[in-house]
C-alpha cells in the first residue's frame, strides 16, 4: 500500500486520515482503492467499536483529484462506468460500514469531500470549514455522491447548492444537517469527537449495528401496515439477544454492561492522530 491514508487502532476505535494533503487529499484510484478496503478490512474487525474519519493538511477533501478527472474523459462510458462504480462502492462501504462512523473536518470540502461526510453518522467541522459541491463548474454532476448528500441536506436544499454550486460555510452546514457541531479550533474538534466516542462506548455494539440499519430501513417510507409490522419484528428479535439481557440486567444491578469500555484507560483522538 502507499501512503494515500493512515490507520491507527486501538481500544476499539479506528482512525483512518486521508493522507493526500500536497493535493488538498483529493480523490484518486489509489486512495480511492485503498480507503475502500481499509473500510472493509475494519469492517471485519470483531473489535471494532468506532471509525473516525480524518485529514492532514489544511484541506479535509477536494473531492476528485482533477488530474485523474482529465485523465478519465479520455476513456470510453464503459470504463468511465467501471471508474465511477468503485467510488460508488466506497461511499457505499462508509454508509453501510456497521458500527458509528464520526468525520472529523477540517478545512474546506468540495465534491467527494462532502459526499464522505454524508456517509458518516456524525460529523464535527471546524467554524473556518466551509463546502462546495461543485461538480456543475466542471461540466460534471455529483452523481455517485448525490443520494447521500440528498438524504442529509434534502432536496430542497440540494437543488440549491448541487445546482448553484456556491460555497456555504460551517454554520449553513449545521442548519442543513450535514454537520452536527462547529467548533473552534482542532482541540475544540477533537474534545467533540471524543465526547461522542465516549457516549458510544457506553452503548451495545450490537444495539447500534441495529439501530443504523433501522435508520437505513425506515428512511423515506410511509408508516403504514407493512413498517409497523417490520419495527415489531426488529424489537422483538433484539430482545432475546444476549446483549439485550446484559444491558437490561446491568441497568437494574446497577453496574456497567459488559461491553463497556473504561474510558480512563484509552488513549484519545489526539494520541490516534498524533501517531499517524
Amino acid at each position: 500500500m502507499s501512503d494515500t491514508i493512515h490507520t491507527h487502532f486501538s481500544h476499539g476505535i479506528a482512525t483512518i486520515t486521508l493522507n493526500r494533503p500536497e493535493l488538498c487529499n483529493a480523490f484518486d484510484d489509489m486512495l480511492i482503492a485503498e480507503l475502500t478496503a481499509t473500510l472493509t478490512a475494519f469492517g471485519q474487525n470483531s473489535n471494532l467499536r468506532v471509525v473516525v474519519l480524518a485529514a492532514e493538511g489544511s484541506t479535509f477533501s477536494a473531492g476528485a483529484d482533477l488530474s485523474w478527472m482529465h485523465h478519465a474523459t479520455q476513456f470510453d462510458q464503459h470504463r468511465n462506468f467501471e471508474d465511477a462504480l468503485k467510488l460508488a462502492r466506497l461511499m457505499q462501504t462508509l454508509e453501510r460500514l456497521s458500527v458509528p462512523t464520526i468525520a472529523r473536518i477540517q478545512g474546506p470540502a468540495f465534491g467527494g469531500g462532502v459526499g464522505l461526510i454524508a456517509c458518516c453518522d456524525l460529523a464535527v467541522a471546524s467554524s473556518d470549514t466551509w463546502f462546495r459541491i461543485n461538480e456543475v463548474r466542471l461540466g460534471l454532476i455529483p452523481a455517485v455522491i448525490g443520494p447521500y448528500i440528498i438524504s442529509k441536506i434534502g432536496i430542497s436544499a440540494a437543488r440549491r447548492y448541487m445546482l448553484t454550486a456556491e460555497r456555504f460555510d460551517s454554520h449553513t452546514a449545521l442548519q442543513l444537517g450535514l454537520i452536527h457541531e462547529v467548533k473552534e479550533g482542532a482541540a475544540a474538534i477533537d474534545q467533540q469527537v471524543q465526547t461522542w466516542i465516549n457516549e458510544l462506548l457506553q452503548n451495545s455494539p450490537h444495539a447500534l449495528t441495529a439501530a443504523k440499519r433501522l435508520i437505513t430501513s425506515v428512511v423515506h417510507r410511509p408508516i403504514d401496515d407493512a413498517m409497523i409490522s417490520d419495527t415489531a419484528h426488529r424489537i422483538a428479535h433484539i430482545r432475546t439477544h444476549e446483549e439485550a439481557r446484559e444491558g437490561v440486567a446491568a441497568y437494574l444491578g446497577k453496574r456497567p454492561p459488559s461491553w463497556h469500555i473504561n474510558r480512563a484507560s484509552k488513549p484519545s483522538v489526539d494520541d490516534a492522530l498524533a501517531s499517524e
